[in-house]
């Protein structure tokens, strides 16, 4: 008699680790906890359409939120302007080699890697293209999440707009709003994926894996 216990049959809560037995759930429900009464499995409506759309979208914002000049600065009469791009070029020119990597990691290898990702995802379920790679795969952007912060980096440009205004003149050019809008595609593509919803479609499509990987 096989005492191993299929996790793929159970659900554990995250705050108080009671274990259920996993609800079939239809898009819009959602599974609490009896005891603490925290949310266990919710499904999202529409969440590889619209992770789809908005990851697709991210894409189409990378080059201008990177190439176009982000905002322009006077001072003493002398008018610069820069890129995201142009102020990494700017930081490894001045020798500020450590920073340049961290700019260019957080502000666009990061959301570069997840908009592809989400993208990659969502295509291979919208168009059905499911394969036993994406098992790994989604276990990997799922790690992603810990390294998505892009809030301190725009924080940094309101920082440093906050010390300038006194001054300097400052204006606000379209690749500040393009970044904007591609951080928002970038955060919404990842939260609009159902996690739960993906996690059991790849289990019931590719069992053997799965049961490779739980023994």
């Amino acid at each position: 008699m096989n005492s191993k216990i299929n996790p793929t049959f159970f659900v554990a809560c995250q705050q108080c680790d009671a274990l259920y037995d996993k609800p079939q759930l239809k898009q819009g429900q959602l599974a609490k906890c009896n005891r603490c009464g925290s949310t266990l499995i919710e499904r999202k409506v529409d969440s590889i359409e619209r992770s789809f759309n908005w990851s697709l979208a991210g894409l189409m914002l990378m080059l201008p939120a990177i190439l176009l000049p982000i905002m322009g600065v006077t001072l003493a009469g002398q008018f610069h302007q820069a890129s995201l791009f142009d102020c990494i070029l700017v930081l490894i020119d001045r020798g500020f080699f450590m920073i340049a990597s961290l700019v260019f990691l957080f502000a666009i290898a990061v959301p570069i890697v997840r908009l592809a990702g989400a993208l990659y995802i969502s295509y291979s379920f919208k168009f059905h293209k499911l394969k036993p790679s994406l098992l790994n795969f989604f276990r990997a952007y799922h790690y992603l999440d810990n390294w998505a912060m892009l809030n301190v980096f725009m924080l940094g440009i309101v920082v440093s707009m906050y010390k300038l205004i006194d001054d300097t003149e400052l204006s606000i050019n379209l690749g500040l709003f393009a970044f904007v809008f591609w951080l928002i595609c970038s955060t919404m593509s990842a939260a609009a994926l159902d996690q739960d919803y993906i996690w059991d479609k790849l289990e019931r499509a590719f069992p053997r894996n799965c049961a490779n990987e739980h023994s």
